[in-house]
C-alpha cells in the first residue's frame, strides 16, 4: 500500500512539473502566448495575420485558457496582459460573431460569457496589470477594467473608448459638424453599431471614474488618450514614449511599455506598490462619489443624459437610452445590474437601427480595399489645379502622403491665401495636440506652390480643382497634358459636368478620370471617383489607390448627369423646394428633416450646397431628366441667385448668417421668403409633416435605386456608403437599399404609386424595386 501511496505521489509530482515547464517555456495557442519572467506571467495577445486584435468566440477562449493556466501556475504570483501588436491592444469586438447571431438568446449568451470572464480576472486573488498601447476599444477596455491596474502607453494611436453605440460611422459625424458649424466632432452621431458595452462596462465605468464622466464616454463613444484617461482615473500610470535607438520608436516604447507593467505587477504582488485608492477625496470626491451614492442627485445627472440625447437623437437611436438604463439599474440594484446589460445588449442587438449601422461598418470596409488591384504605377508626386477651398483641401490631405505635392493658381495672391487655408488646418490640428508644432512647419515646408506649369515634368497625377467652366476646363487641360509626362493621370474634381464631355479635350482619355472630393475636404470621408468607357483599369485602379491614401472611404461609380451623389442631392433639394412651395416653412422643413434623421435641415442643405451651384445643377438637370427630378418652379432658385441670396457663403441664403444669431434659430432671410411667397401655389393647402419627410426621403431612395438600376453605381453597398458618408443619408436606416430591405420593396412601390397618383409622374418608382418587389429578393443579401 505504501508503495502504492509513493507512486501515485510521484505521478502526481510529475503532472506538476510537466505543467511548471509549460508555464515557464509558456503557453501558446492561436491568439495568445504565455511567458513567466521573475514571477511574473505575461499573457500575449497577438491574432496572426491581422492589424488588429478583436474579440471573437475562439479569441475569446484562447484567452480565457492563457489565463487560467497562469492564473493557476503556483510560480505565478501576478500577471500582465498585453498586445503583441504596438497600434492595438484590443479593437473590440469582432462584427462578424455578432452579426451571425439571429437571436437575441445568442447574443445574449455571448455578452454572458464576456461577463463570466471579465469576472474571473477581477475575482482574481493574484493581481493583474493591463499595459496598454493603440486602440482600447470596446471589450478591448472592458478586459482592462476588469484589470487591477492600469498602465498606458502615451503615444498618438493610444485611446480607450466604450464605442459600442456607434461602432461603424467614424466619420459620419463629420458631416453633422460640418454641417452645423460645430467646432468639434458631435460624436452623437458617430453611432456606429448601435449597441452597448455588453461585458461589464455599464457596471464598472460609473464606479471607477464618476457617473459624470462615464456617462459622456459610454453616450457618446469618445475615446481619451493616455494623459486625459489618467486625470479620470481610468488609466492608473502613464508611460512615456521612447525616441529612436537600437530598435525602431515603436518596438522600443513597446518593450519599454512590457518592462514597465511587469515591475508594476511584481510590486504589486509582493506589497511594496498598493492598489490604487478608487475612492475620491476633497472637490473630485464630491464630484464622483455624490451621483453614485445620492439617489435625488443621481436621477437629476440620469434625467439630464436623457434629455440631451433626446434632443441630440430624436429618439432614432434606441442604444444611448439603454446604456442610461443599464448603468441606473446597475447603481440602484447591483445585483441585477449585469443581467440588465445582458438584456439590453440582446435587445439592442435585433433592432433595425443596430442591422442598419452594422450594415454601414461591412459597407464602408469594403470600401477601403482596392478592388481595380494594385497599380502597376502607384501615382508619388501630385499636382493640384487650384488654391481654392477645394484645391486647398485636396492638397491638406496629401501633403503628409505624396513625396511631392505641388500647389498651382494664376497669381501669388491666390496661392497664399490657399497656403493659409491648408496652414489653417495644420495649426488647429497643434491647438488640439493632434501635430506638433515642428510637423506643422515641415508639412508646409515641403508644399510647393507654383503659377506655370515648369515643375510638372515629373508629376504623376493632376487634380483639377478649379471653376465649373467647360471650356476653362479644356483649356487646362490641353495645358497640363502638354507639360506632364505619358502616364500622369487627369483628374477632375467636378461635381456635375460629365467625365465624358471634358475627355473631349483630351489625347490621352485613357488616364483621365473624375475625382469629386466632398467640402471640407480634411473633414468629409467620402471620395466619388468617375470613370469613362475609356478609362483604363490602370488609371481607375490608381485613383482608387490615392483616395485609400489619402483616407478617404471611396466609391466607384460611372459617368453620368451628376453622377451619384449629386444626383441624388438634385431629387432631394428639388422635392424640398416643392414642399416649400406648397407651404412648409423653411424652418418648419429643417425641423422636420432632422427629426426624420438627416443631419441638417432641407432649406439649411440648399443654403450650405450654394444656391448658386443648386441653380446650375437644377438648370443642367432639367435639360437631361426634364421636370422629373426638378419638382418646384426653376425660377425661384434663379431669382434667388439674381438677387445675391447665394446661400452661407454670401451670408444670405434662405436663412441670413449672422453671428448674433451663432448656435440660435437662424431668421429667414426676408428677401428670399418675398421671392418664395411670389411662386407660392395658390390655393395649395401645405403638406402635413409626415408626407414632407416621405416625400423627400422617398424621392432620394429612388432616385439611388435608379441610378443602381442603371449601373451608375456598381452594388447596393457604393450605393448606401456614397449617400451616407456623402450627405449623411439618415444613417439609422443604414442607406437607400438597407431602408428598402427592412421597409419592404413591395411596400415603398404603394407608397411611391400613391405619391404619384396625387403628385405625379416624378414618384413613379423605379423598375428595379418593383422587379425586387415582385420577385422578394433583397438588395443586400448577396
Amino acid at each position: 500500500m505504501l508503495h502504492g501511496f509513493k507512486s501515485f505521489r510521484n505521478s502526481v509530482n510529475h503532472v506538476r512539473h510537466l505543467r511548471n515547464r509549460i508555464c515557464t517555456r509558456g503557453l501558446t495557442n492561436k491568439h495568445c502566448e504565455t511567458s513567466i519572467k521573475n514571477g511574473v506571467g505575461i499573457l500575449k495577445f497577438d491574432t496572426p495575420g491581422s492589424k488588429v486584435n478583436a474579440l471573437n468566440e475562439e479569441f475569446s477562449y484562447d484567452c480565457k485558457e492563457a489565463f487560467e493556466e497562469l492564473r493557476d501556475n503556483p510560480e505565478v504570483k501576478s500577471m500582465v496582459f498585453i498586445s503583441g501588436k504596438p497600434d492595438c491592444f484590443i479593437a473590440g469586438a469582432d462584427i462578424n460573431m455578432l452579426a451571425a447571431c439571429e437571436t437575441k438568446e445568442e447574443i445574449m449568451k455571448l455578452s454572458k460569457g464576456g461577463q463570466e470572464f471579465m469576472q474571473q480576472m477581477e475575482d482574481c486573488k493574484k493581481p493583474v496589470v493591463a499595459a496598454i498601447s493603440g486602440s482600447c476599444m470596446g471589450g478591448g477596455l472592458e478586459i482592462a477594467l476588469a484589470c487591477h491596474y492600469r498602465v498606458a502607453l502615451d503615444t498618438k494611436k493610444t485611446s480607450l473608448a466604450l464605442p459600442e453605440v456607434m461602432l461603424g460611422l467614424t466619420n459620419v459625424s463629420v458631416f453633422y459638424q460640418v454641417m452645423l458649424g460645430l467646432t468639434n466632432v458631435s460624436v452623437f452621431y458617430q453611432v456606429m453599431l448601435g449597441l452597448l458595452p455588453g461585458s461589464g462596462g455599464t457596471q464598472r465605468l460609473p464606479p471607477l471614474i464618476g457617473l459624470p464622466n462615464a456617462l459622456p464616454m459610454m453616450l457618446t463613444g469618445a475615446g481619451k488618450n493616455a494623459k486625459q484617461a489618467k486625470k479620470l482615473g481610468l488609466v492608473d500610470l502613464v508611460i512615456k514614449s521612447l525616441g529612436p535607438g537600437v530598435k525602431d520608436p515603436k518596438t522600443l516604447s513597446h518593450d519599454y511599455l512590457e518592462s514597465c507593467a511587469t515591475d508594476v505587477a511584481r510590486q504589486l504582488a509582493d506589497g511594496t506598490l498598493k492598489k490604487p485608492k478608487r475612492t475620491k477625496s476633497g472637490i473630485k470626491g464630491l464630484s464622483h462619489n455624490l451621483p453614485l451614492n445620492n439617489k435625488m442627485l443621481r436621477n437629476y445627472v440620469f434625467k439630464q443624459a436623457t434629455k440631451e440625447v433626446m434632443k441630440k437623437t430624436h429618439g432614432l437611436y434606441p442604444a444611448p437610452l439603454k446604456i442610461i438604463d443599464s448603468v441606473k439599474n446597475g447603481l440602484e440594484s447591483p445585483s441585477t445590474g449585469y443581467a440588465r446589460e445582458c438584456e439590453n445588449f440582446g435587445d439592442l442587438a435585433m433592432t433595425d437601427e443596430s442591422r442598419a449601422l452594422q450594415s454601414i461598418f461591412f459597407g464602408k470596409q469594403a470600401c477601403e480595399k482596392n478592388h481595380f488591384g494594385k497599380p502597376e504605377r502607384m501615382p508619388q508626386n501630385m499636382a493640384v489645379l487650384g488654391a481654392g477651398l477645394m484645391g486647398a483641401g485636396i492638397a491638406t490631405v496629401s501633403l503628409d502622403k505624396f513625396p511631392k505635392v505641388i500647389l498651382k493658381d494664376v497669381s501669388d495672391t491666390a496661392l497664399s491665401k490657399g497656403e493659409d487655408m491648408v496652414r489653417d488646418v495644420f495649426q488647429k490640428k497643434v491647438k488640439r495636440k493632434k501635430m506638433s508644432q515642428f510637423d506643422c512647419d515641415k508639412l508646409m515646408s515641403s508644399l510647393q506652390s507654383e503659377v506655370d506649369y515648369s515643375n510638372f515634368k515629373d508629376v504623376d497625377i493632376v487634380i483639377e480643382a478649379v471653376f465649373e467652366d467647360i471650356n476653362l476646363k479644356h483649356r487646362i487641360i490641353k495645358e497640363v497634358e502638354a507639360a506632364t509626362p505619358e502616364h500622369c493621370i487627369f483628374a477632375s474634381n467636378t461635381s456635375a459636368l460629365p467625365i465624358s464631355d471634358l475627355a473631349k479635350a483630351s489625347v490621352r482619355p485613357e488616364n483621365f478620370i473624375g475625382m469629386h472630393y466632398f467640402s471640407p475636404v480634411d473633414k468629409m470621408p467620402l471620395l466619388e471617383i468617375i470613370t469613362t468607357d475609356q478609362t483604363s483599369k490602370e488609371t481607375t485602379a490608381a485613383a482608387v489607390e490615392v483616395g485609400l491614401k489619402q483616407k478617404k472611404t471611396v466609391i466607384v461609380v460611372k459617368d453620368g448627369p451628376g453622377f451619384y451623389t449629386t444626383r441624388v442631392i438634385g431629387a432631394l433639394m428639388g422635392e424640398a423646394f416643392a414642399c416649400i412651395q406648397e407651404g412648409t416653412s423653411p424652418t418648419d422643413l429643417d425641423k422636420l428633416f432632422v427629426k426624420f434623421g438627416w443631419p441638417v435641415g432641407g432649406a439649411t442643405l440648399v443654403d450650405e450646397v450654394g444656391i448658386d451651384v443648386a441653380y446650375k445643377v437644377t438648370k443642367y438637370f432639367l435639360e437631361v431628366f426634364g421636370e422629373r427630378i426638378s419638382a418646384g418652379d426653376p425660377r425661384v432658385i434663379e431669382e434667388l441667385v439674381e438677387s445675391g441670396c447665394l446661400g452661407r457663403k454670401s451670408g444670405k441664403g434662405i436663412f441670413l448668417y449672422r453671428s448674433s444669431t451663432k448656435g440660435g434659430a437662424r431668421p429667414v432671410n426676408p428677401v428670399a421668403q418675398k421671392i418664395m411667397d411670389r411662386y407660392k401655389k395658390e390655393g395649395q393647402v401645405a403638406p402635413s409633416g409626415e408626407d414632407v419627410q416621405w416625400r423627400t426621403y422617398m424621392r432620394s431612395v429612388n432616385e439611388a435605386a435608379l441610378c443602381l438600376q442603371e449601373e451608375i453605381i456598381a452594388n447596393p453597398v457604393d450605393g448606401n456608403i456614397g449617400l451616407i458618408f456623402g450627405i449623411g443619408h439618415c444613417p439609422q436606416r443604414g442607406g437607400p437599399f438597407q431602408f428598402l430591405d427592412t421597409y419592404g420593396a413591395q411596400a415603398f412601390v404603394d407608397k411611391m404609386r400613391a405619391y404619384e397618383d396625387s403628385l405625379g409622374f416624378r414618384f413613379e418608382p423605379a423598375q428595379i424595386v418593383i422587379d425586387y418587389a415582385n420577385s422578394g429578393k433583397k438588395f443586400m443579401s448577396g
